[in-house]
This record gives structure tokens, C-alpha cells and sequence, in this order.
């Protein structure tokens, strides 16, 4: 009998994924992806003012509660076509880019880079050679023999503690770790400098939005008024605020994560060749220069690419009945016309009528329901989300920066251009889009300054905020491109209250189930994808691949009890 191998949970931040691969001797023959936690904002939100609904969608995550506010803003103007000031807009790109950057290099340090990096061998790193080693590469200030020194004796005292505190639980003396002692020594000191360095960087969010994570957002443009001349609003030296964290971003971009990203890769090419799966891919775009009705202003383009042709953009449409619709078929809910239709999200329904197992359990029954997270579908395709997905679209429409550096990437690992499908083309693509959106940060913010100097302060349109001049019915669509993939949430209202809401998340496209024809989710289709397990008692190869999406499955799983029934009231006041 074959063995089914069982990591749960596998995530190192929201949420709670079960991952289950059913071997064919040391191959992984099936995977099966199943979100174990349920939540139910969408249903708290029915009933309630759509100006209100971003403060509740925030906590559908507590790590990605900035998109998810301004995905539910977006719904709410586009419904009630409601435009913003151009300052705005320039608002939300900055707070929106700092989310990307400073998300993209936790992520890569604090819960990818471990994947690839042995801690423990760190320990028997020569200081002398691993500053040698780094200013081989980056020419980052903090690369002396006794920066290095410093952070393996910090190390040190970790282990002999015996309470590795962070690095617990690793597979350490795994045989896939490839990078020499030194190498790990210098991502591991990379690591606890990325701790400092965003704590910095996050004050980008409070200086606009009040405060980090939950930001304060306002339907019609943001919550932060521009007075040059008060203590109370965004002012000269505020904005120089934002100057220096933009600063700061670049550099630690430009001088570490990248250089970084680059020596780890290298001695890991063979995971050029594992873990695509699907060949599709789905951008919704964001970063408008010109506003949300303008798709050409777009930084990043909205498309499909299907069967990995470049050549060949499909355009998307997210409110036509027949391209995006969710499937539970193999989820622990029930749609009222059964469990094999497909529902576009103005139709969406979320209930609960649970039958499934109770845990413990050893295996999940994958021939009936084995997930809380639906199976969206694009044109009946099962579509991959995310920085890969953007990556692709950027240098497939001719971004001329994205093609120079993904060429300069795949000329540096000399590596074909087929590695870009794969788990190591989705983790490089993360790190160069991270310096693609940083450096487009300055120009946001270059751009909201001439905007001040010209005499135009603007930040909000009060057109609308009455619900008496709003239609009787109205729905709308805020999409965006969260760090982990295309997000959006639909709304439909109706005599000024929400009457449905639905948030279709990068995580339920790419950790979704099977569908109703046994169509694979992304997490699936990419561990099924050439992957062979040194120890199946040690899965690092499942890990390196799941966790190249960044997974994060808060926000995928949609509280009510097994009747239905509402189990708490929120009162604003």
C-alpha cells in the first residue's frame, strides 16, 4: 500500500494548512491541500453600511489587512462609481507598495529563507570568511568580520540555551541543505536584521493610515488630510518620513535581499525544474496612475496566461457570470443548487454544513470534502496567483525593467528560461518584484509632492457620501494585487445596506481543492510536479514548495454554528 505523507500544519504564519501526499516509492504521485480553520466575515458583513464594510474585511487577515481594506474600498466606489482625488490614489500606491516590500522580505527571511538555509551549520561558519563571502556580492555596509562574529554568537547562545525559540523546528542537518556554512551564516545574520529593519519600514502605514496592521482607510480616498502647516496632518515632515522609509526599503532591497536571493539560488538550481504544476496564470493589475477606471494606467497589467504562452494574453473580465465562479465540490459547504455548479461571486454563497471529519484523524476522505477553502475557477481553468503570475504578465507585455532583470536573473544562474515555471522562478520572481515596486515608490511619492507644491491638497471626494443620492441597487468589484496573488471582493447593495459579499483571496486560488472534473488546485498541481523526497519523515521539498507561494490562509477560509446561525453581534458605535 502506498504511504500518504501528512504535514500539518505547514504554514509558519496565518492560519491553518494541511498538506497530504500520497507517495509512489520516494515520488510524490497526488497532493491534496486542505484549509482547516473556517471564519465568516462575509456573513457578518450582510446587512451592514458598505462605508463601514473595509473595518471588518481588514480582519478577514491580521497579516494582509491593508489590501483587504483597500479591496473592500475599491468594491464600494466602484459600485456607486465613485471616483478619488489623483493624491489619493498616489496615497494607496505608496501604502499598497510598502505592504509589497515589506511583506516580499519577511516572507523570503522569515519563512522561505529557512527552507534553504541550515541555522545550525551556521554555527561552524568561518566570521572572516563569510564577510568575504558577502562583500563578494553587495557592497552593504554591515559585512565587517565582527558584524559576523557578533550575530553567530548570538546564535550560539540561542542553541545552548537549548530554546531555539525562532529557529525551532527546522529540518537542521537535512541532506538537501546545499550552502556552505558560511553562506548560512550570512543569511541567518540577514535574518535577524530584517527583524530591525521592519519595524522601521512599517511606519509607512501609520504616517497615512493611523496606524499598523489595520490602517485607516475612508470610501472616496484616504484618511489622511495634507496641511503643510499641521501638527495634526500629513506635513513637510511627514512626508520627509516617508522619503527616509523609502530610502531605507531600497537599500535593504537592493544590498541584501536581492544579493542574497541570488547566492542562495545558485546552488539550488535544480529547483528550476520542480514544482510549476498548472501552466496558467491570473493577473487582475493595480497601481493605477490614472485611477481604477483607466486598466492602460496600470502598473502591473491584468490578463491570463494559459499553458505558459507568453504570446498570448486573455483578457478578464470580473463581473461576466462565466469567467470567475467558485466551486465547492470538494470544500465543507453546500451552494443551495448543490455541490457541483459553479457560482460567480454576485452570487456567491457562504454557509456552513459541515460533515466531515473530527480531528484527530489520520487522512482526510479526498474522494468527498476535505477543505474549508473553495475551488475558484477562471473560464473553468484552475489558475495560479502571485508574484510569478505578475512577473510573467510584466515581462510578457514588454516592462522593460521586469525583462531586464529577469534576464540578468536567468543569465546570473544560467539557468533556462523554462526555470521561470517553477519553484524557484516563483521565489526569484518575489524578490524582483519587490525591487520593481520599491523603486516605483519614489515616483509616487516624487509625484505627490509636486501635486502639494502646485496647490492641489485634495485627498478625499465627498460626492455620494449621502446614501440618499446612491441607487436602490447597486455591486461593484475591488480588485487588486495583494503580495500573494490577484484579490478581490464583490459586493452588492441594496437600499443603502450590504445585501452579499464575497472575497475570492490570492490563497483560494492556489490552495483551493480539487474541482468537480478532479481539476487540481495550484499547491496541488505544483507538488505533483517533479518532486522526489530525500526523507519522507523530513518533507523539506514539500515545505520549499508550498511555502514559494506564501501561503497564508486566514484570509481563504470563510463564524457561524452547524445550523447556520449567527454566533456574535459586532456593534459599531
Amino acid at each position: 500500500m502506498s504511504e500518504r505523507i501528512v504535514v500539518d500544519p505547514i504554514t509558519r504564519i496565518e492560519g491553518h494548512l494541511r498538506i497530504e501526499a500520497q507517495m509512489e516509492g520516494d515520488r510524490i504521485a497526488k497532493a491534496y491541500s486542505a484549509g482547516t480553520m473556517v471564519r465568516g466575515i462575509e456573513i457578518i458583513l450582510r446587512g451592514r453600511d458598505p462605508r463601514d464594510a473595509w473595518a471588518f474585511a481588514q480582519r478577514i487577515c491580521g497579516v494582509c489587512t491593508l489590501v483587504h481594506g483597500l479591496a473592500s474600498i475599491r468594491a464600494v466606489e466602484n459600485a456607486l462609481d465613485y471616483t478619488i482625488p489623483p493624491n489619493a490614489q498616489l496615497i494607496r500606491n505608496l501604502m499598497s507598495g510598502a505592504q509589497y516590500v515589506h511583506d516580499h522580505v519577511m516572507h523570503f527571511y522569515h519563512l522561505h529563507a529557512l527552507d534553504w538555509v541550515d541555522v545550525v551549520s551556521a554555527l561552524g561558519a568561518d566570521p572572516k570568511a563569510t564577510s568575504e563571502l558577502a562583500q563578494s556580492i553587495s557592497s552593504y555596509p554591515k559585512s565587517s568580520p565582527g558584524y559576523f562574529a557578533d550575530m553567530q554568537k548570538r546564535l550560539k547562545d540561542f542553541v545552548e540555551s537549548g530554546q531555539l525559540g525562532i529557529f525551532a523546528n527546522g529540518y537542521w542537518g537535512h541532506p538537501a541543505y546545499k550552502l556552505p556554512p558560511e553562506a548560512n551564516l550570512m543569511a541567518v545574520a540577514h535574518y535577524l536584521e530584517a527583524l530591525s529593519w521592519q519595524r522601521d519600514v512599517a511606519k509607512l502605514h501609520t504616517i497615512f493610515g493611523g496606524k499598523n496592521p489595520h490602517p485607516n482607510f475612508l470610501v472616496g480616498g484616504v484618511a489622511s488630510p495634507i496641511d503643510l502647516n499641521s501638527d495634526s496632518a500629513i506635513n513637510a515632515k511627514r512626508l520627509a518620513q516617508v522619503q527616509e522609509i523609502i530610502n531605507k526599503m531600497q537599500v535593504f532591497v537592493d544590498q541584501v535581499y536581492i544579493p542574497d536571493l541570488l547566492a542562495i539560488a545558485g546552488f539550488y538550481k535544480d529547483w528550476g525544474a520542480r514544482g510549476e504544476g498548472l501552466g496558467n496564470f491570473l493577473t487582475y493589475g493595480d497601481f493605477p496612475e490614472k485611477g481604477m477606471d483607466d486598466p492602460s494606467s496600470f502598473l502591473i497589467p491584468a490578463g491570463a496566461i494559459l499553458n505558459r504562452d507568453l504570446t498570448n494574453i486573455h483578457d478578464v473580465d470580473m463581473n461576466a457570470a462565466d469567467e470567475i465562479q467558485e466551486y465547492v465540490s470538494h470544500s465543507w459547504y453546500d451552494y443551495d443548487g448543490g455541490k457541483n455548479g459553479g457560482l460567480h461571486p454576485y452570487d456567491g454563497e457562504t454557509s456552513l454544513n459541515y460533515s466531515g471529519p473530527t480531528p484527530p484523524y489520520e487522512q482526510l476522505d479526498v474522494e468527498q470534502s476535505y477543505s474549508w477553502l473553495k475551488s475558484p475557477r477562471w473560464k473553468g481553468h484552475a489558475m495560479e496567483v502571485g508574484p510569478l503570475a505578475r512577473v510573467l504578465m510584466l515581462y510578457a507585455t514588454g516592462h522593460e525593467q521586469t525583462q531586464e532583470l529577469v534576464n540578468m536573473t536567468l543569465s546570473k544562474l544560467d539557468v533556462p528560461v523554462d526555470a521561470l515555471f517553477s519553484t524557484l522562478g516563483r521565489t526569484a520572481a518575489r524578490g524582483l518584484e519587490t525591487k520593481i515596486i520599491g523603486d516605483m515608490m519614489q515616483g509616487w511619492h516624487d509625484n505627490l509632492i509636486a501635486n502639494i507644491k502646485a496647490g492641489d491638497t485634495k485627498t478625499f471626494n465627498e460626492k455620494l457620501w449621502d446614501p440618499s443620492t446612491w441607487p436602490k441597487q447597486a455591486k461593484g468589484v475591488g480588485f487588486m494585487e495583494a503580495p500573494r496573488g490577484a484579490l478581490a471582493h464583490w459586493i452588492v447593495i441594496e437600499d443603502g445596506i450590504i445585501k452579499n459579499y464575497q472575497a475570492v483571496v490570492p490563497s483560494t486560488w492556489n490552495a483551493g481543492p480539487r474541482d468537480q472534473n478532479g481539476q487540481p488546485g495550484a499547491y496541488e498541481a505544483a507538488l505533483q510536479d517533479n518532486h522526489t523526497l530525500h526523507d519522507t519523515q523530513q518533507p523539506i521539498e514539500i515545505l520549499r514548495t508550498i511555502h514559494s507561494f506564501d501561503p497564508c490562509i486566514a484570509c481563504a477560509v470563510h463564524v457561524t454554528d452547524p445550523d447556520g446561525e449567527e454566533l456574535i453581534k459586532v456593534k459599531v458605535r
